[in-house]
This record gives structure tokens, C-alpha cells and sequence, in this order.
């Protein structure tokens, strides 16, 4: 959300910014000012005819009690004029706070400084890499390997949910499962973070708060309060299953004022991710890349302005410390302006080396939302003996996709005759087990 006071004053900047992620910054602007100039017309003129209804209705009285009847049938007929003023001036005050309401929520973050002009993925910057790409002579994919294996089945789970989702099988299901508590073990032992179990059905205004609804309404998963009523039960209020647990875990601060001794706070859950990846038609059809639903770490940081830039840099940090343990080679990558998300003002991808591909496919997504966020969802925080209150900041990553680590690690750790190799980082979450595929 945008403070309308800043685009009043630093229009330039705004234009600039919008322009950079692909839009119409000028137009923009010029039609944010114009509504903005219609609403404060509207509500001055509102203003005046108020005060000026109230002054003629004293003097309505002030003419009965002087027995002017004359007078105060003028002025009675004043104030009726007046209230189709007020009805007037109240509905061109509506009008246009709404139209303003509905463009500011729509438009997205403004780009930080240091980001890097661009319109699409070409144009990311490449920050660092580690690790070398495994040697594998005649790489297989991993669904190839994981239906060869017997573990993964993706027409069983076509037949009962349709496309875009897998049913995983025995040393599989453990491999995922082992993931899963790695890394929430190394972000909350190792790094900090505060473990949460957040609910995974949210109410509008949550979804509103970290910028999915409403311009990206067609990417979420709802449960309509409808299909209960068919049941008999009473409908509820609509629900949203949550695309990734940022959405929970930001919303943690909603509508309060948090004291600025105890930011940052750093929050992290794995639950399972839901999106219906409407504007992905055609893309990764195969396999688990890209799928509606599936598990993930996420990393949620909430501080103060001075705070924010070094905590994104942390966060980065102890996402990439996931790779590094488990000995998967990746690049990370500051991304354009262009191809940033909706909320974000900075972000870094963490890209995973894929063999069958040939080439770094995303893993992470680490960004910097500054106040954006907050603002959508009345966010603050205030120092100790200060009266005064401001939004937070808020970040967010992964930490990470578990199913993309998953399908990493099956690629990067095969070998000729189809077994899986276990990462050692994993071994004592896997009592017993060296291989998938057979034993080592």
C-alpha cells in the first residue's frame, strides 16, 4: 500500500519507480493526483456545506424565536437545498475515495535504490555461486527416477486430485519428511528463528495484508462457504488456504504495535503451500517444479527500518546455509526491477543446479518488503517512552521449497544404475539409510 501524502510531494519518484517494473508511471501518477484532487474537493466542499447547513439551521431558530416567519422559511428552504448539497458532495466523496482505494491497492511496491534496471528474468544480476555442478554422464530427471523407484506416482495422484500433483512412497515420503525437520532445525537451532504452527485457512483481509488479494485472486485456492451449506452446516465466512506461510506469519503483527526492544522477530513454520498457478498454464508440466500443493520452510523476519537491509542480507544467509549443508551447488541472484514480486522491494533468488536440465532453477525467494506490507495491515512498532508510532518492516523467504530440495537432491545425487544418494546433513534424520534405491 502507498502513502498518498509521498505521491502528492515526490510524484518524480513514483513515476520513476512504476516505470521500472513495466508500467505507466506518468499515467499512473496523473490519474492517482486527479482522483486525489477530486476526493479533497469533495470533502472540502462537504466541509463547507456542512458548517454552512448548521449555520442556517441556528439562525432558523434565531428567526422563530423573533417570530420572522418570513425569514425562517427562507432559511428552512436553505437547509433543504443544502441537504441535496451534502447528498450530493457525500456521494462524489465516496465515489472517489473508492476509485483512489481500489488503484492504490492494486499498484506494487516501489524498487529500492540498488536495484537493478530490467524487465524480466535476463536482466537478474548473478551475486555469487557455490559449489561445483555434479559430473552425471546421461542425467535422468526425477520423475523418471522416482517412477523407476516405485516411489512416486503421479497418475494415482492425477486420478484423485488432477494435474500438478504427486503421491510420494515409502524411502521417498521419508526423504521429504527428513527435509522438513532439517531444515527447521537448522533455522531454529542454528539461526534464531521461533517455530510457529500457523493455520493454513486465512480470512480476506490476511490475504489482502501481504498483497495476494485482490489482483492476484486467480493464483489462490478458496473455500467457498457455499459448499457447506449444501452439507446442512451453517456457511462460514470465506476462507483462504494460504499459498506459502508468509501470509500467516506476517499477519502475526497485524493491526498492533510492536515494542521496538523486541524486533527484529524472526518467525519460521513448514506447512504445506496451495496455489493454482493460473498465470503458469504450459509451464513445468512435468514433475514436481511446479505444483498446487506442496511443503515449504519459510523464513519470516519483522524489524524496524534501520534494521531491515542487514536483516535481508541474514536471511539470504541462513537460506543459502541450507544448500551448504546438504551439498547442492547454487547461484544467487539479485533480481530487476521488472521481475520482482507484487510486495517486494529487493529481492534475491537462490537458484539450485539441476542436472537433467542443465541449469539453476529457483529454490528461494528472500525479499525485503520494507513498509509496504505494514501499511496494508496497520503494522507498527514503538520505542519505550516514545508516543510515537511507525511501520515496521517486513521480510520474507524460503527456507526452503522442500519439494524442489527434494527433487535437487534426487538429481544431484544419482548415480548410473538409479539409486539416490543421501545427503550426510540428512543422515541422522535417517537412521539406517545411505540410499534410495537400495543400501549402500
Amino acid at each position: 500500500m502507498h502513502d498518498i501524502r509521498a505521491i502528492r510531494e515526490t510524484p518524480a519518484l513514483y513515476e520513476k519507480a512504476w516505470d521500472a517494473k513495466g508500467l505507466s508511471g506518468a499515467q499512473i501518477v496523473a490519474q492517482i493526483l486527479e482522483l486525489d484532487g477530486r476526493l479533497r474537493a469533495a470533502q472540502t466542499a462537504l466541509q463547507a456545506a456542512q458548517a454552512e447547513r448548521n449555520e442556517a439551521s441556528k439562525k432558523v431558530g434565531q428567526a422563530k424565536a423573533a417570530k420572522d416567519d418570513a425569514e425562517a422559511a427562507r432559511l428552512m428552504a436553505h437547509v433543504e437545498t443544502l441537504k441535496t448539497t451534502l447528498e450530493t458532495q457525500t456521494e462524489a466523496e465516496r465515489e472517489a475515495a473508492g476509485l483512489l482505494k481500489t488503484l492504490l491497492e492494486g499498484l506494487p511496491n516501489l524498487p529500492a535504490a540498488d536495484v537493478p534496471a530490467g524487465r524480466d528474468e535476463h536482466d537478474n544480476v548473478e551475486v555469487r555461486r557455490w559449489g561445483e555442478p555434479f559430473a552425471i554422464k546421461s542425467a535422468r530427471d526425477h520423475q523418471s527416477l522416482g517412477e523407476a523407484l516405485g516411489l512416486m506416482d503421479f497418475q494415482a495422484a492425477a486420478r484423485m486430485s488432477g494435474a500438478r500433483f504427486v503421491v510420494l512412497k515409502g524411502e521417498l515420503a521419508r526423504l521429504e519428511r527428513a527435509l522438513g525437520q532439517f531444515m527447521l532445525d537448522l533455522q531454529t537451532r542454528e539461526h534464531g528463528y521461533l517455530e510457529v504452527a500457523p493455520p493454513l485457512l486465512v480470512r480476506s483481509e490476511t490475504m489482502f495484508g501481504t498483497g495476494q488479494l485482490p489482483k492476484f485472486a486467480d493464483d489462490q485456492f478458496a473455500a467457498f462457504p457455499g459448499l457447506s451449506a449444501v452439507a446442512g452446516a451453517e456457511a462460514p465466512d470465506l476462507r483462504w488456504l494460504i499459498p506459502t506461510a508468509e501470509v500467516s506469519l506476517t499477519n502475526l503483527v497485524r493491526e498492533q504495535i510492536t515494542p521496538e526492544e523486541e524486533l527484529p522477530l524472526r518467525l519460521t513454520a513448514l506447512t504445506p503451500c496451495f496455489r493454482s498457478e493460473a498465470g503458469a498454464s504450459g509451464k513445468d508440466t512435468r514433475g514436481m517444479i511446479r505444483q498446487h500443493q506442496f511443503n515449504k520452510v519459510e523464513l519470516v523476519s519483522i524489524a524496524t527500518p534501520e534494521q531491515s537491509v542487514d536483516e535481508h542480507e541474514r536471511m539470504v544467509g541462513c537460506a543459502e546455509a541450507v544448500l551448504k549443508r546438504l551439498e547442492l551447488p547454487f547461484r544467487t541472484m539479485l533480481l530487476c526491477a521488472g521481475d520482482m514480486g507484487f510486495s517486494a522491494r529487493k529481492t534475491y533468488d537462490l537458484e539450485v543446479w539441476i542436472p537433467s536440465e542443465g541449469r539453476y532453477r529457483e529454490i528461494s525467494s528472500c525479499s525485503n518488503c520494507g513498509d509496504f506490507q505494514a501499511r496494508r495491515m496497520d503494522a507498527r512498532s514503538k520505542k519505550a517512552g516514545e508516543k510515537g508510532a511507525r511501520f515496521v518492516h517486513t521480510l520474507n523467504g524460503s527456507g526452503l521449497a522442500v519439494g524442489r530440495t527434494l527433487v535437487a537432491i534426487m538429481e544431484n545425487y544419482q548415480d548410473e544404475g538409479g539409486r539416490i544418494a543421501i545427503p550426510q546433513a540428512l543422515h541422522p534424520y535417517l537412521p539406517g539409510m545411505t540410499h534410495i534405491g537400495g543400501s549402500a
